[in-house]
């Protein structure tokens, strides 16, 4: 009890009944104020921040003397010594440069851009204001080194350095030291989760591997978005946008973006803060009718035409083969395809995204020590583009985390969870649609029957194929229908892929992490230590996972060490160096340690010069590991070890094989045939050509089962002053061992693959296939037959994959205080692609990049504007979707804002694609077209 009393006097009681009270503004040295600047009693968190008009107000229980600092983005930090209670001081703050400010997520401890000893992007208050794009989510596409693949109107993914699809799992997005990734996904759905833009601090981004700090999934990059605290940031902001989506196919079409922000600071022991945000408006169409098999084919030129975005027209089959024997002689050896449904026809391209938080903050003893709470909760309604093409809708994502922290140290704990709504896809709808109205061998059935009538009628080969489909095609439900929405609810709220194309998903991602930093303990260096322990809960009810008799569930493990020091080697030259490392342990996998070490040069306090080596791993994710889910392109099937105890279907085999081979009518097979018996796609076409001499080894796939991929990264980079210019250069060069990606192969639904040996086989010579062994002629017959499965495995390549690129950034202030910068990045994959032809890496990448901004933020009196413009070279697409072309696109953005400091108001006009010149960013999307908008901000300082 003795010990307890003076805890709870501590805890309870007021340490000081005298008051402070400090007031002044904040101007630049144009004598213009600055809003939003942040006032701190040197020595304690007590602070406030400026309002639109650069005043403040500070009451504390200290007693003079004591140091009183103001820092603001852009501008050098002043501290004042207040000396007399009611003092009123006025600072001036000299303008800096972007190498200033201050950044945290390098090394996870606050220090200036100029000396981080990796690269960095940051994106602050100012460039959040000042952004061309149509959200701050969007302006992060300027910074040098990123690349924005745009899914949809509100979906956009972020990456860096390559190596993405719009699933990127390679890439890391942090909220609030919360990863807001799907759980059943594995990446993030862009800002969905993310954050309102009235309470967004800054953003960081880090390029390229992070893993020594952040564990195994920052392998390519991390984004960091960080919000305002209520103790330091109090009142309602708001802000409204209002404008049109202009699209060649879609018209133009309105859309609105609002948000507010409320936050009260209580008492200096309590403050809160609530965010809402919504967006609604139409997502950009995807009208790519291109044929994927012939360039230039259309449903009128090509009878087993499948479009890019048609969806059903993948049911294809040779009309010979399925023709009754009667007829067979007079029908052609042709596949015909069936007619399936543009994707507009599957949706109505709504896009919304409604997300709200609370955060409560708690700081008991009235310093650095907070407990913190946030709940955040978003759902929305957009496309997203995977294997296959999603419509999400009603999707919902929430994460709720415990935080409690100093300057010192931090420990958290979080559950992220999602549900899919009534979401379902696209390219599987159209297929089961047609089979719900008319079944495909009953359609095929008719249109044998019709064509065989028309040739024996005297029609030409082209006049019966017409006939053909529009007597197969009789009676289809027309589009807008009682009968096709009958259809279309049954199909889309149906979770068996076989005849419905729903999916439902509750999975759980349950993570705890934390940090201490010794700064303050040791003098030679600055050292931390941290850990993190995430557990994955799958639960996708058998639909995107091999989940079907139940949720999966594993855990993985990481702890990590840093040590940094300083050492001033004469007045001229400072050095910096900084080593970490890294053990992290999955339950499935071998434990892994990721080094990083770097060493950082500043000469004359104007140029520093940087050096790094890192290593990244990358656990398989969870689709890598434990997706069972079928496409039009096979099925996907994820390396876990355990995937034939999870995953198994069953499969007819052909009226052939079953009157010639003895098989059964059915056979099942389990998900471990990808990886145990199986052959590489490609041989799936036939054989033209074989030398009788060659074994046929070169033909057996099976993928090795998925083991984490690793990288070594070598960095070097300059940052610094050169007279008026502000120069940020970088260049990488990273080798990727056990690279991931996926492999597509054939599993024969009879036939032994390791007894597989095609030596004396002629394809010219039928009579050869009698000198095989009786496996090989099984599975030969299965090829033949189409009695294989078509998979995409989950695999890592012996190959050795390298990438390597560069990029610079130059700025300045031109015309007596115009901003101008410029980057550029180049990047390149070094890889055998043809030497692999069954293996993608996914790149995805363009080699060259070009952006430019200008703009003033004080044309005159209240007055701003911003141009950014950005060139992307073309590029090649590849992914499980599709492949194809990127064409060179280029893009200006511009902004006009004006602002009424007595009604701390801004009003803002601003389009995004001002030239019209639509593009896009992968294969199978919608294209890009532009936006127009003007918005209205109150309060957001």
């Amino acid at each position: 009890m003795k010990t307890i009393l003076p805890f709870l006097m501590l805890l309870f009681c007021g340490l000081s009944f005298s008051q402070t009270t400090i007031t002044g503004s904040v101007v630049d040295d144009n004598s213009q104020p600055i809003p939003g600047a942040n006032i701190i009693i040197v020595g304690t968190s007590t602070g406030t921040v400026t309002d639109f008009d650069g005043n403040f107000s500070l009451t504390t229980n200290l007693n003079p003397p004591f140091s009183l600092q103001a820092s603001s983005v852009g501008f050098e930090t002043i501290s004042e010594t207040i000396t007399t209670n009611n003092q009123k001081i006025d600072f001036i703050l000299i303008e800096g440069t972007s190498l200033d400010e201050v950044v945290i997520s390098a090394s996870r401890t606050p220090e200036r851009i100029f000396e981080s000893p990796v690269t960095v992007e940051r994106f602050g208050l100012k460039e959040i204001k000042n952004t061309a794009s149509a959200d701050f989510y969007g302006g992060l596409e300027n910074l040098k080194g990123v690349d924005i693949n745009t899914n949809s109107l509100t979906f956009k993914s972020i990456n860096t350095r390559g190596f993405a699809t719009f699933a990127n799992t390679r890439f890391m997005q942090l909220v609030d030291g919360m990863d807001n990734s799907a759980p059943a996904l594995n990446f993030p759905l862009g800002n969905l989760l993310g954050m309102v833009e009235t309470d967004v601090q800054s953003v960081e981004l880090l390029p390229g591997a992070s893993s020594a700090l952040y564990g195994a999934n920052a392998f390519n990059g991390i984004l960091f978005m960080t919000s305002k605290n209520p103790f330091n940031h109090q009142g309602i902001r708001t802000y409204i946008k209002q404008g049109i989506t202009s699209q060649e196919a879609a018209g133009n079409n309105t859309y609105t973006d609002m948000g507010i922000s409320a936050s009260y600071k209580f008492s200096d022991k309590f403050a809160a803060k609530v965010n809402f945000g919504y967006l609604r408006g139409t997502d950009w169409y995807a009208t790519n009718y291109d044929d994927k098999d012939t360039p230039g084919g259309t449903r009128g030129s090509n009878i087993n035409y499948d479009g890019v975005n048609v969806y059903g027209d993948n049911v294809t089959t040779n009309i010979r083969d399925a023709a009754p024997d009667r007829i067979k002689g007079i029908i052609p050896d042709v596949n015909v395809s069936r007619t399936g449904y543009r994707e507009e026809d599957l949706t109505d391209y709504s896009a919304e995204n409604i997300k709200a938080d609370l955060g409560l903050y708690f700081r008991p003893w009235e310093n650095d020590f907070e407990i913190q709470y946030i709940g955040k909760v978003g759902t929305g309604s957009t496309i997203y583009q995977g294997a296959q093409r999603y419509r999400i809708d009603g999707f919902s994502l929430q994460q709720h985390k415990i935080e409690v922290k100093n300057n010192n140290f931090f420990v958290r704990g979080y559950i992220t969870s999602d549900k899919a709504g009534d979401t379902y896809v696209m390219d599987v709808a159209g297929p089961n649609l047609l089979q719900a109205w008319k079944s495909h061998p009953d359609w095929f059935g008719d249109y044998i029957e019709t064509y065989a009538g028309e040739v024996l009628d005297g029609s030409t080969d082209d006049q019966a194929h017409v006939a053909a489909r529009i007597a197969a095609e009789d009676g289809r439900p027309e589009l807008g229908s009682d009968r096709f929405q009958q259809l279309f609810d049954q199909v889309t709220s149906d979770t068996d892929f076989l005849t419905g194309s729903a999916f439902k998903d509750n999975s759980k991602i349950y993570h705890a992490d934390a940090n201490y930093n010794f700064g303050d303990t040791f003098d030679f260096a600055e050292i931390q230590v941290g850990g993190s322990f995430r557990t994955y809960r799958l639960n996708s009810f058998g639909t995107i996972y091999a989940d079907a008799n139940g949720p999966i569930t594993y855990s993985e493990l990481g702890i990590y060490t840093q040590l940094q020091r300083s050492i001033e080697l004469n007045e001229n030259l400072k050095l910096k160096l900084t080593g970490s490392l890294r053990y992290d342990k999955s339950e499935l996998f071998d434990g892994f340690f990721s080094p990083r070490i770097s060493a950082g040069l500043t000469v004359n306090e104007n140029h520093n010069f940087r050096a790094s080596f890192q290593t990244g791993f990358r656990n398989p994710d969870t689709q890598s590991l434990y997706i069972g889910l079928q496409t039009a392109l096979g099925t996907l099937i994820g390396g876990a070890t355990d995937i034939g105890d999870r995953y198994s279907r069953d499969y007819n085999i052909s009226q052939f094989a079953q009157n010639n081979l003895g098989q059964p009518s059915s056979k099942s097979q389990t998900g471990a045939a990808a990886y145990t018996n199986s052959l590489f796609a490609s041989i799936a076409n036939g054989l033209g050509t074989h030398d009788s001499a060659s074994d046929g080894s070169n033909f057996i796939a099976n993928s090795s089962y998925a083991n984490p991929e690793q990288v070594s990264s070598f960095e070097f980079g300059y940052r610094g002053k050169v007279s008026d210019f502000i120069i940020d250069a970088s260049a990488y060069y990273s080798i990727y061992n056990d690279f991931l990606a996926n492999e597509s192969v054939v599993a024969p639904l009879y036939g032994d693959v390791s007894n597989f040996n095609l030596t004396g086989y002629d394809p010219n010579n039928p009579a050869s296939v009698a000198g095989l062994n009786g496996d090989t002629q099984q599975i030969l017959a299965a090829l033949n037959n189409r009695d294989i499965v078509v998979y995409q495995t989950y695999t890592n390549t012996e190959e050795t994959v390298k990438s390597y690129g560069a990029a610079i950034e130059v700025s300045t202030k031109v015309f007596n205080g115009f901003d101008l910068s410029a980057n550029y990045t180049w990047a390149r994959l070094d890889f055998d692609v043809a030497g692999n032809p069954d293996f993608r890496t996914n790149f995805n990448t363009p080699e060259h990049k070009f952006k430019t901004s200008f703009g003033k933020t004080e044309l005159f009196k209240n007055f701003g504007f911003n141009l950014a413009w950005r060139w992307s070279d073309n590029y090649f697409w590849e992914a499980s979707f599709g492949d194809g072309e990127v064409p060179a696109f280029h893009v200006l953005d511009a902004q006009v804002n004006f602002r009424i400091p007595s009604l701390k108001t801004t009003f803002k006009a601003g389009a995004t694609n001002l030239l019209g010149d639509e593009y896009f960013t992968a294969f199978g999307t919608g294209f890009i077209g532009s936006q127009y908008y003007l918005s209205l901000t109150i309060n957001n300082l």
